[in-house]
């Protein structure tokens, strides 16, 4: 069965996020009072290049199952650590394809726009974090597990 096992959301740009009780998702515009919340690009490296994207990363999803496997690697990753603002459990999130509407909770429906190109902060949060959420298939393609 599929679940959703925390939430998490911060007002400040922070690779971590405080897990919180519940979290509020507005329509277009992410979980509110969360950094990455807003109908344009939030991360702060983006907006250097070009602040006017629109934002596709409002609402961020991890698989605890993907915490599992890390913290089997020796990684210390809780929900929220690696900026998530979601964490789930049975769902193969890595599976959906772009355009795929997922429903979280009673009445929350958000749509999978994409997988996140893991950043050097995760190192911050674990050394060498940032390679263990990278793969490569049998053709030698990276493949994202985040």
């Amino acid at each position: 069965m599929a679940t959703v096992e925390a939430v998490a959301l911060s007002p400040t740009h922070t690779m971590g996020k405080p897990t919180a009780s519940s979290v509020h998702l507005i329509s277009g515009h992410g979980v509110e009072g969360d950094a990455h919340a807003g109908t344009t690009v939030k991360p702060c490296s983006r907006t250097k290049q070009d602040p006017l994207p629109p934002n596709l990363r409002q609402v961020h999803l991890i698989g605890a199952e993907l915490h599992d496997r890390l913290r089997g690697e020796g990684h210390d990753v809780r929900p929220g650590a690696m900026g998530e603002n979601v964490t789930t459990r049975g769902i193969d999130l890595l599976g959906l394809p772009t355009g795929t509407l997922l429903t979280l909770g009673t009445d929350a429906v958000v749509e999978v726009t994409g997988l996140r190109n893991p950043c050097g902060q995760l190192n911050g949060v674990s050394p060498g974090l940032q390679r263990a959420v990278l793969d490569k298939d049998v053709d030698g393609n990276v493949v994202r597990l985040a």
